[in-house]
């Protein structure tokens, strides 16, 4: 693969290490499976889930319980039920691994279960309270009563600066240094771990925030807050003061977290002989090294769902297409991404936990709704599932692990779609006697109703739910979702997405060959990303257009800096030029590709039109900011999986069916043979999922390895 490399790390020094281009394998033993390997390991809420690509393409899939109190420990129990399959010992694993790309929980539960660092915050003189005061907008405009979140900063340390800066940077009042010392003395004395500046117009000027960092550091010492300064203008350089202001501040809180997780596991694969760059997983669905995601650590915060990003552009294809709807469904939520031409959509800012985060992030629409989902019985008695789940421990009442309450798993147990013994490729085992308990206790003696009415019950509600996720990417965006192809992804979504399909009128449903862990193949199909932006405020014309080049020009010319700096390839680096552009009046703005002053007016009026139903024609559009994108390619993974010549082994078992209750289906322990359908009702009992098809679908194994779902005509 010429001209595709990855850094080695060997202290301070970098060597650029050459790796061979995977080809696809049809049939092949673990133990045959050969060096140099690439690893993807994707840290969930319930599962670890790890991917193996040998030389030649072929793939290796291990799954093993999430440790949340010990996110790493996860890791390496992975690395080590990989190593035992290959006949090799974990160090012999990892010295032989050429590539190592890992997506973790680590930052958005930290955020979700507010475990984040004590923080304090340098503002300008006057503006003290702008996390607090917020945007003044809600979600929902007609819940005036529920409160926001804390600001992330408690206001006796929203420490004010004296210094104004004017929107163009230019200086109208100096730094005053000593109030930045009398800063440093409250920060001294206080339990602060990391410490966030944002100074008004920062993005103008940088010179304020870089000298207040400066006398910080010098003035703190060995006080562990000295470590973690982040300057807004260093990490976001954007307009909006409250979006800036708070993003910067969620970088400070999750810096030591985030700095001693990957410490930690840096430090435990050295001492398993991993010579190279440990990569990660950011929202923008790219990877980054550990340099970078401790400079922005609130990048990671999507790190685990967006990688399945990568894993969508490998499905298409001929028989595939372009345009897909995916549903990744593990153990704790359904993540829903739309992807068109091969293209995801990437948001310029996200929501978590009521924090606004102005980070680039793949769009994705999230809801509680997975295999560890709780059902109950709420006062008015009515049947509920979610948004609780069970997480890794003590799990669905199902894997005896202690779990109590009655969850999708169990109901996916009493209905058949589900075995009773090993489950998740060995990783647990299920416990029917225990699921049952759970759901006659919890819901069907609450209900007054039979236990399988119970389970179907809780499926249909889960299903619903995952449907009304889909519409809200597609129908309320304007998108028939009728004309995509609907992706079955993670441990459970194969086993929702033809009723999933059938409710939205979707005729086509694609279960990847490694729909299980799905995200952590897609860490392997991932490239190397970052993205920059900066202000740009001026009419759309043709002077305008020529200044925006020249600052992109710059932008550019510090990525490729950036991403050679590190050892990635000159040759292999791609960027893209992007301008957000709004009518002049309106207060958000459209991501398009930067072009010539009329490329850009027609491109922008094309996505307004399709965004919001209309444009005004002849308006004045205007440009709020320019951003890039910049790509270094990392060797990537055959999307085949290593199959074998063997006949399915095929069973019956009673299974529950929406629309047809219990009846006798045929239940198979791997995919039907290239070129020959298999038609529901049946299920595909794989190592880490079940693939369920109705009567009324057909399932056909593609050359590829994946299978594709067809509802009869």
């Amino acid at each position: 693969m010429a001209g595709r490399r990855l850094p080695e790390k060997t202290g301070s020094r970098q060597t650029k290490v050459p790796l061979p281009n995977p080809s696809p394998v049809t049939a092949l033993s673990v133990r045959s499976l050969r060096p140099p390997f690439r690893i993807g390991i994707d840290v969930g809420g319930t599962f670890t889930d790890l991917v193996l690509a040998d030389a030649d393409g072929a793939l290796l899939v291990r799954k093993t319980p999430s440790t949340p109190a010990q996110p790493e420990d996860g890791v390496f129990t992975a690395l080590a039920l990989a190593a035992k399959a290959l006949g090799r010992d974990a160090p012999g694993l990892v010295a032989d691994t050429a590539l190592l790309v890992h997506g973790s929980t680590v930052a958005t539960n930290a955020v979700l279960e507010g475990k984040l660092a004590p923080i304090a915050l340098l503002c300008t003189a006057g503006f003290r309270d702008t996390l607090a005061i917020r945007r003044g907008m809600r979600a929902d405009p007609w819940d005036h009563r529920a409160p926001f979140p804390a600001p992330l900063v408690p206001r006796h340390l929203r420490l004010p600066v004296r210094g104004r800066l004017a929107p163009d940077g230019t200086e109208w009042e100096p730094l005053e240094e000593k109030d930045v010392l009398d800063a440093a003395e409250t920060i001294g004395a206080s339990d602060v771990e990391a410490v966030a500046i944002g100074f008004l117009h920062a993005y103008a000027d940088p010179a304020h925030e870089r000298r207040a960092a400066a006398l910080l550091r010098q003035a703190l010492g060995e006080h562990p807050a000295a470590r973690h300064i982040v300057c807004s203008s260093e990490v976001l350089p954007i307009v909006g003061e409250y979006e800036r202001i708070a993003t910067v501040a969620m970088h400070a809180a999750l810096a030591p977290r985030i700095a001693r997780y990957l410490a930690a596991l840096e430090a435990r694969l050295k001492a398993l002989g991993y010579p190279r760059q440990l990569l990660l997983v950011q929202s923008n669905g790219g990877a980054c090294t550990v340099a970078q995601a401790c400079a922005r650590p609130a990048n990671l915060v999507l790190s685990g769902p967006a990688a399945g990003v990568a894993a969508l552009a490998a499905l298409a294809g001929p028989e595939t297409g372009e345009d897909f709807v995916a549903i990744e469904i593990g153990g704790t939520s359904c993540d829903v991404t739309l992807m068109r031409g091969r293209r995801v959509e990437l948001a310029e800012s996200l929501e978590i936990a009521g924090h606004p985060l102005a980070v680039p992030a793949v769009a994705i629409h999230t809801v509680g709704a997975g295999g560890g989902t709780i059902a109950g019985v709420d006062g008015a008695g009515a049947l509920y599932a979610g948004p609780r789940g069970a997480g890794a421990r003590p799990g669905p009442a199902g894997y005896g692990l202690g779990g109590t309450e009655p969850t999708v798993t169990d109901a996916q147990l009493l209905v058949g779609r589900l075995a009773p013994g090993p489950f998740a490729a060995g990783a647990l085992t299920l416990d029917a006697t225990l699921a049952r308990a759970a759901i006659e206790r919890r819901l069907a003696v609450p209900l007054g109703i039979a236990l399988e009415d119970a389970a179907a019950g809780v499926l249909r509600l889960v299903t619903q739910a995952i449907a009304q996720a889909v519409e809200e990417i597609t129908l309320r965006r304007g998108l028939d979702p009728r004309r995509f192809v609907l992706v079955a992804g993670g441990g459970a979504g194969p086993m929702f997405g033809c009723e999933v399909a059938e409710r939205l009128g979707i005729a086509r449903v694609l279960v990847p060959g490694l729909a299980g862990a799905f995200c952590a193949f897609g860490m392997l199909a991932a490239d190397i990303r970052l993205d920059r932006s900066a202000p740009f405020s001026a009419l759309l014309d043709g002077a305008a257009v020529a200044a925006a080049a020249e600052q992109l020009a710059a932008l550019e010319d510090e990525a490729r800096k950036e991403l050679t700096g590190e050892g990635f390839d000159a040759e292999t680096i791609v960027v893209q030029w992007e301008a957000c552009l709004r009518y002049r009046g309106q207060h958000g703005s459209l991501r398009v590709a930067f072009g010539d002053a009329q490329g850009l007016r027609a491109a922008f009026e094309a996505e307004h039109e399709a965004r919001f139903g209309h444009l005004q024609p002849g308006g004045v559009i205007e440009f709020v900011s320019l951003s890039l994108t910049a790509s270094a390619s990392l060797p990537r993974p055959s999307s085949r999986r290593h199959t074998h010549d063997a006949a399915p082994h095929e069973t019956r078992r009673a299974v529950w069916f929406f629309g047809h209750g219990m009846m006798a289906a045929r239940v198979l322990d791997s995919p039907p043979p290239h070129g020959m359908p298999l038609a529901g009702p049946a299920l595909l009992a794989l190592d880490t999922t079940t693939v369920v098809i109705p009567p009324g679908w057909a399932a056909r194994t593609l050359a590829a390895g994946d299978i594709l779902l067809e509802a009869a005509r």
